[in-house]
């Protein structure tokens, strides 16, 4: 594997640190409004949600309870597999409780479809979600995004909690990885 500066990897930048900032904190302060008098639960999916979940619960006016749950259906691909799979569950139980999923990015929408349809099977008392990014151009599963982040093209991005085989999280803004990095031309 090749160790380089991760800006070699990124062909543009796509979304920018103050317009997620911005965003988030447009976000919070309806949420806060929305949640005022409700015993809200912030979830979040590992590892992606994680920066847009801390950014979200920090621009809030109101307490919050945030849980964490691990799941997967890409591996380490770029496309999802289409079957959900549970790596780590929440401690907390949802029953009547106000869910806000804090989400990075709705893409095919199927694991937050499945995501959704467990919580309220669990007895939650009402699910919303956030999703900083959405790339529409992926859907296969419509879900009901209550606050909305950016819509986004169909390109690979990374950034803010995104990935590529683990790589990039770090990044402050959202960025489009150059094709070459995830198509194995590392040269």
């Amino acid at each position: 594997m090749r160790i380089a500066d991760i800006q070699d990897d990124i062909d543009h930048e796509l979304v920018s640190r103050e317009e997620i900032a911005a965003k988030i904190q447009g976000v919070a302060d309806q949420v806060s409004r929305d949640y005022r008098d409700k015993d809200v639960l912030l979830v979040a999916v590992l590892k992606g949600a994680v920066n847009t979940v801390v950014a979200l619960s920090q621009a809030m006016s109101i307490p919050v309870q945030m849980d964490f749950m691990s799941l997967s259906s890409y591996g380490s691909g770029t496309t999802s597999s289409g079957t959900v799979t549970v790596r780590q569950d929440l401690s907390t139980d949802v029953r009547g409780r106000h869910i806000l999923i804090a989400e990075d990015i709705v893409d095919s929408g199927r694991t937050l479809a499945w995501l959704v349809d467990e919580l309220r099977r669990r007895g939650a008392a009402s699910v919303e979600i956030f999703a900083l990014l959405e790339k529409p151009a992926r859907r296969e599963v419509e879900v009901d995004v209550k606050y909305k982040g950016f819509e986004i093209p169909d390109e690979f991005v990374v950034g803010f909690g995104l990935d590529y085989a683990e790589r990039y999280r770090n990044l402050d803004s959202i960025a489009v990885l150059k094709p070459r990095v995830y198509q194995g031309d590392e040269s």
